[in-house]
């Protein structure tokens, strides 16, 4: 049986203690409760709270790399709708040129028609190669060579794509007017095979663009994947289970409550040396 003594309540004391562990622990679920998270700062969880930053900061990483390669995308579908339009004049240039070899049935008048339309036309691929534009960025002209898209979160070769367009322009498709002319039959017949070959040379760089296009789409994909998945495990580590966090405070108060009921008790205990001193 423990001595009945006045300088040291030790069953205060304990009853205190008691209580202190249990606001402290009231306090935490509070905070908890009202944040959401049970890893607040380093303090909670010191090795949880390096491995969660690590985590927010990889899928912080993936959501502007989404976004990266869906400007990519935008970026190569405004290049790509101004090489169809150039495949589109080239076809009507063949014509002309075609039209125009046909020495037999034309006259000055009609080749010299063709080729006003075909210079027109060569005029309008020049125009379309100088202001194909992304923002400021000039697709067509020639400059666009060795652009980095950066598609992931790492400073990494894998996280990179290397993007060239070539340019468009009548000069490096060997068909500028100064070189191929319709005005006659027999330059008509080589500026014909000029602009096939220009035909050809077009589609191969929309077939390039095309091929980044669909890396670029899978890349977007397998990025969203990856970002829920680190977003759900960011939050199985710092969310608070709200169920859990809710049982753990009720407990909390209804210690609380005997706690404090406790410890009153156990200082009223000193003044029964009152009556052994009647």
């Amino acid at each position: 049986m423990s001595s009945l003594v006045v300088n040291n309540n030790l069953s205060a004391l304990n009853a205190y203690n008691n209580v202190n562990q249990t606001d402290m622990a009231m306090s935490k679920a509070i905070s908890q409760l009202s944040s959401g998270l049970q890893i607040q700062t380093a303090a909670d969880n010191p090795a949880g709270y390096v491995t969660a930053e690590g985590l927010q900061s990889q899928a912080n990483g993936y959501t502007q790399a989404i976004s990266n390669a869906q400007n990519g995308v935008s970026l190569i579908q405004t290049a790509s709708g101004a090489l169809n339009q150039v495949v589109s004049i080239l076809q009507t240039m063949n014509s002309l040129a075609l039209a125009s070899a046909n020495g037999a049935t034309n006259d000055s008048n009609s080749l010299n028609a063709n080729q006003q339309e075909f210079t027109a036309l060569s005029n309008q691929i020049d125009q379309i190669s100088q202001t194909t534009q992304f923002g400021t960025t000039q697709l067509l002209n020639g400059s666009f060579s060795q652009q980095t898209l950066q598609v992931g979160a790492f400073d990494t070769v894998s996280n990179v794509i290397t993007l060239t367009i070539q340019g468009i322009s009548t000069g490096a498709l060997n068909i500028a007017t100064t070189a191929v002319s319709v005005s006659n039959a027999a330059s008509a017949q080589a500026a014909a095979s000029a602009v096939q070959a220009a035909i050809s040379q077009v589609a191969s760089i929309e077939a390039a663009v095309g091929a980044t296009q669909n890396q670029l789409n899978a890349v977007v994909a397998n990025l969203t994947v990856g970002q829920q998945n680190l977003q759900s495990a960011y939050s199985s580590m710092v969310d608070v289970n709200f169920a859990q966090a809710t049982t753990t405070y009720s407990t909390d108060q209804i210690l609380m409550q005997s706690g404090v009921a406790m410890l009153s008790q156990a200082q009223q205990t000193p003044s029964l040396v009152l009556k052994l001193l009647q």
